[in-house]
């Protein structure tokens, strides 16, 4: 079951020509483009499904700094500076409120990773408080657990994922932008070895700069045009309760479960670290490359061989530009929610708050995360076909972070001065033979 998304209204014509298209409007796409419509750039968007639709509203809703991968650590800095001024700046709520987000734990190895990550965070200024066992358990009132100590960072917050998306895409629009839902991008239409404009299901607009936002079909368009982009999809489970008593304002990390409160009133309850991973082409194709990544993740992972091997964007489609492609075959991914992830997800709940307990589904629902072999995004120009940007891999934690990145997308492309070094995020990390090595925290 799709969670519930902001609906969004297209533009009723399709531009022959643009001065750039964003192909992919989840948060990454759409961030993008309002960046570059608010500076004066002519922009379509750009999605096969409707905005948002996919992983930008699977997502737990956390906007946060601590537990980065301190090499996108300033990033994610920025864009909490930014989300914090986001619902003012595009004239919509995005949901956002810095309430602060909490880790608790009765594990020593969690404690320890987490106090020496808090350390190394202090160089680029960002302060998390490490929290005593005492201190965690006064955080954490009406809980059960016997913390042995947790972290917690004021300054973190959390956002609705079926509102911001949508919100930013209008705001992309209020600056100019054009908004075209249902509308697939079939492929790229090349001349002289450079990009020359977008083909997609309604026909061609013509352009020389393209942004592709695509999440987890990213790697299938690029395979359609002989461009290598390692990437793998994990398939989460998350669910949304009936409104329930408040036991945070934010979110708080426990062990095996994380909650986050709504503006309704209810939980987006997650579980951290699990997921499944179908056997795929692509897969395959990429299982070098991830398998520091797998050995790292394994626990926490299942295994299985589904529809993925044949369709969707980890399979070996091929298709002809003048014909149904695969993005319009499965225009959302929406794959169903695993019971049992969703009954354990309840029973930890109530094990760690009696006042949880018994709480009601009010929807469940599975996403694909598209992930990296070194756990961070590309951000970046791709050499080899001058005119084409990337924005995708974003391993699960592209929400929270999507504001600066969009941005950042933006700068590369127009030539402005970036918002913070680009280098971590660059293409090229995936072709030249680089040791992208296993990710960093999460």
């Amino acid at each position: 079951m799709s969670p519930p998304v902001q609906p969004v209204v297209s533009d009723e014509k399709l531009p022959s020509a643009a001065e750039i298209v964003v192909i992919g409007a989840g948060i990454a796409g759409s961030t993008a483009a309002y960046w570059l419509a608010k500076r004066g750039h002519r922009v379509a968007l750009l999605d096969k499904g409707v905005i948002g639709g996919e992983q930008t509203s699977r997502n737990w809703g956390w906007c946060r700094q601590q537990h980065r991968d301190l090499r996108e650590l300033p990033l994610a800095m920025k864009s909490l500076e930014i989300w914090g001024d986001l619902s003012r700046e595009v004239g919509a709520e995005t949901g956002f409120r810095r309430t602060g987000l909490t880790y608790v734990t009765d594990r020593p190895g969690d404690f320890d990773q987490w106090e020496e990550w808090t350390l190394k965070a202090r160089e680029y200024q960002m302060h998390s408080r490490v929290l005593s066992a005492a201190e965690a358990t006064e955080l954490t009132p009406g809980s059960t657990g016997h913390w042995i100590g947790g972290v917690h960072s004021p300054t973190d917050g959390r956002a609705e994922p079926s509102l911001a998306g949508p919100a930013i895409a209008e705001g992309a629009r209020k600056h100019g932008a054009t908004l075209h839902q249902n509308c697939a991008a079939r492929g790229l239409d090349i001349a002289g070895g450079k990009v020359a404009g977008v083909i997609t299901e309604h026909g061609i607009i013509r352009t020389q700069t393209v942004l592709l936002a695509g999440g987890a079909w990213s790697s299938l368009f690029c395979r359609r045009h002989d461009l290598r982009l390692a990437q793998a999809s994990v398939r989460s489970t998350s669910f949304a309760t009936m409104a329930a008593p408040e036991v945070t304002d934010g979110g708080l990390s426990l062990p095996d479960v994380t909650i986050r409160r709504r503006l309704d009133g209810g939980y987006t309850v997650g579980l951290g670290g699990r997921g499944l991973v179908e056997l795929s082409p692509q897969g395959l194709l990429y299982a070098r490359q991830f398998w520091p990544t797998f050995k790292k993740r394994r626990a926490g992972l299942t295994f299985g061989i589904g529809r993925s091997f044949l369709e969707g964007p980890e399979s070996f489609a091929n298709w002809s530009f003048d014909l149904e492609s695969p993005f319009e075959r499965q225009r959302t991914l929406d794959p169903a929610a695993d019971p049992v992830l969703v009954q354990r997800g309840l029973t930890r709940l109530g094990d760690h708050y009696p006042a949880l307990k018994g709480l009601k589904v009010a929807h469940a629902w599975g996403g694909l995360i598209d992930s990296t072999p070194d756990g961070i995004p590309v951000i970046s120009a791709v050499d080899p076909l001058p005119g084409l940007f990337l924005s995708t891999g974003y391993t699960g934690h592209g929400f929270g972070i999507g504001p600066g990145a969009g941005r950042l997308a933006a700068d590369l492309i127009a030539g402005d001065p970036p918002i913070v070094d680009p280098a971590p995020f660059r293409y090229s990390r995936m072709i030249d033979g680089t040791d992208l090595g296993a990710p960093g925290m999460m």
